[in-house]
């Protein structure tokens, strides 16, 4: 998600993002990008410090509190003290105006890396092919294309995309669900039975562990 009260500054870090196959949203004030996280997952946010509304100061400050997402301050702001108060807020990187699109484009790429979020569309779990671009769910072995339902498809993609990582029934509430959103944690349990109901015969690709009292994690067996 890109936040900035300049369209062209917003259209520019979408494009060069876009070319590098990344989905982005744009946003032009902090209001509009905090309701667009509470009700959608998002991986990784650039965001400016001057905007309306709210700034980047207050939605550096929340976003922190709300989970651990990678965070890019891009803006004019170029004293120490500014980008000592933006690290203390909770950014990652700090990066200012004007900047040279490359030096960005990599920055983001260091960032994704640092958290372990995957660029790809793509996620193989032996047999099993997750494409995010259609949602579909392709069978090396069949050929085979299935359909899943949209948030049983985000489920099984965020846990194929980190095998091993333990993740609790919290942490997938909000980023398949949404922060805001109003049901309980066995949605995720009900999903999850659903998913190893799908792929019993694929037992031998991969796996949903359910770690006790902690959460999910997935599997993935390599030949």
């Amino acid at each position: 998600m890109v936040v900035d009260d300049d369209v062209f500054v917003c259209e520019l870090v979408g494009l060069l993002l876009r070319d590098e196959g990344m989905d982005v949203v744009e946003k032009t004030n902090g209001l509009e990008a905090w309701d667009y996280y509470l009700h959608h997952s998002v991986d990784l946010i650039i965001l400016d410090i001057m905007m309306p509304g709210m700034d980047g100061w207050e939605l550096c400050r929340k976003l922190r509190e709300a989970g651990d997402k990678p965070m890019l301050m891009v803006t004019a702001k170029k004293e120490s003290l500014d980008k000592v108060k933006g690290f203390r807020l909770g950014t990652d990187d700090y990066l200012t105006k004007p900047f040279d699109p490359m030096e960005m484009v990599m920055r983001v790429k260091a960032l994704l890396k640092r958290y372990r979020i995957a660029t790809s569309h793509i996620v193989k779990l032996g047999r099993v092919i997750l494409d995010k671009t259609s949602y579909q769910v392709h069978f090396s072995d069949t050929d085979e294309e299935w359909a899943l339902p949209l948030k049983e498809f985000e489920l099984l993609y965020k846990l194929a995309s980190y095998p091993g990582q333990i993740f609790t029934r919290d942490m997938l509430i909000r980023d398949i669900w949404g922060y805001a959103y109003n049901g309980d944690e066995r949605t995720v349990d009900t999903h999850v039975k659903r998913l190893r109901d799908k792929f019993e015969q694929y037992a031998k690709d991969f796996r949903i562990v359910t770690m006790r009292g902690m959460g999910y994690r997935l599997e993935a067996y390599h030949d």
